[in-house]
């Protein structure tokens, strides 16, 4: 079936998504023509890229101010192929500010939308209950909590399970990475994971600098930092110093698996860590007028989703003012000395993983429910 599908992704992880899917949907239409927003890993697996998703990663109310002129131009330009194109359906990943606006263009059109990795609107912004339901012909949920909720708000929702549970695994077992990057088995290591996009790593890193430094001054401890394909490892190496972290690219699953510890910002790198098994500290930054006008509209207990999964405090957040360097090393040395609150988190993070991977294969589901979606299409044209 030569179909023509238009697959946008705003950010690294919605990137491997779409991607993945792709890639699960080409083996069932092998004549497909993909187009539209792609990443590194959705042009690997053969979109054709109108818009870089690198271009969008952008985080925060005010953080993304300077970049709108930007943001719009790559905006018009996948618009535009959109129009020139007319789709037999659209898959959209995550980026609802960047998404839901595309959607209203595509609908008008009469071109089915289908959106994988649910706004969250069940935590903050939830006047955009009212478009979604007017755009989104399915919704497909990677938390088991969300498809009760938005059914229960009329919006067609399937929990798929999360992809990240079917697709994270070290590539190398410990003793080779710690022969490749030259580490000591003897010592702990820390790996550092700042975030994906520039603005929030620039952020981030001079917290974990210090709390680098205090960690060091009283256990000999090693630290590693593997750059995303947005950062890159120049973007750190520029910026750390004298500090002795050693910085990589393309390994955060293996830096990870193998690392004692994770300092880690809140995001999808969370979710990757607890299924990982990695103790972590999790912390996150935005610019205080940001965290001034969005405070009030979240409504959630807590801010990372490795919490809001277990459905209680398994990870310590250090969130905005109590992210500081001080903090971190005190959190860090408190779990490095502490084997049984490790091993408690340890077991946590066994629990949360089970909840992500109980809705089966997720991209093999939403693989079925898209195909499955398309045939209905077909035959109510015929």
């Amino acid at each position: 079936m030569a179909l023509k599908i238009l697959v946008s992704a705003g950010e690294a992880s919605g990137d491997l998504y779409a991607a993945s899917l792709v890639t699960a949907l080409r083996g069932r239409w092998p004549q497909a023509d993909f187009f539209g927003c792609a990443g590194q890993h959705m042009r690997a697996a053969g979109v054709r890229s109108v818009v870089d998703a690198e271009s969008l990663a952008v985080v925060g109310l005010v953080e993304v101010i300077a970049h709108i002129p930007r943001i719009h131009r790559q905006y018009r330009r996948l618009v535009a192929e959109a129009a020139r194109v007319r789709p037999d359906l659209a898959i959209l990943t995550d980026a609802p500010d960047f998404h839901l606006r595309l959607a209203r263009h595509l609908k008008k059109w009469g071109i089915p939308v289908l959106y994988l990795v649910a706004p969250q609107v069940w935590a903050w912004r939830k006047g955009r209950l009212r478009s979604m339901r007017r755009l989104i012909d399915h919704l497909f949920c990677i938390f088991p909590f969300e498809e009760a909720y938005f059914r229960r708000h009329g919006i067609p929702a399937t929990y798929i399970g999360h992809p990240l549970a079917s697709l994270v695994r070290p590539a190398a077992s410990k003793a080779e990475f710690f022969r490749k990057h030259n580490l000591d088995a003897s010592r702990p290591v820390i790996v550092l994971l700042p975030g994906s996009r520039k603005g929030e790593a620039a952020r981030h890193l001079p917290a974990l600098a210090d709390a680098v430094a205090r960690i060091r001054r009283s256990r000999e401890a090693q630290f590693v930092l593997p750059a995303s394909a947005t950062t890159g490892a120049a973007f750190f190496q520029e910026r750390i110093g004298s500090l002795p972290i050693h910085i990589m690219e393309g390994e955060t699953w293996n830096a990870v698996a193998h690392a004692d510890l994770a300092l880690a910002a809140s995001g999808t790198v969370t979710v990757e860590t607890a299924l990982l098994g990695t103790p972590m500290v999790i912390f996150y930054k935005v610019a205080w007028a940001t965290w001034l006008l969005g405070k009030p509209l979240v409504s959630v207990p807590f801010y990372s989703m490795v919490n809001l999964v277990a459905g209680r405090r398994v990870a310590p957040e250090l969130i905005q003012h109590r992210m500081t360097g001080e903090r971190l090393a005190a959190e860090a040395t408190r779990l490095l000395e502490d084997e049984g609150a490790r091993l408690r988190m340890k077991q946590d993070f066994r629990e949360v993983a089970a909840r992500l991977e109980s809705g089966g294969n997720a991209i093999r589901r939403a693989a079925d429910l898209i195909e499955g979606f398309v045939r209905e299409q077909a035959a109510h044209v015929s």
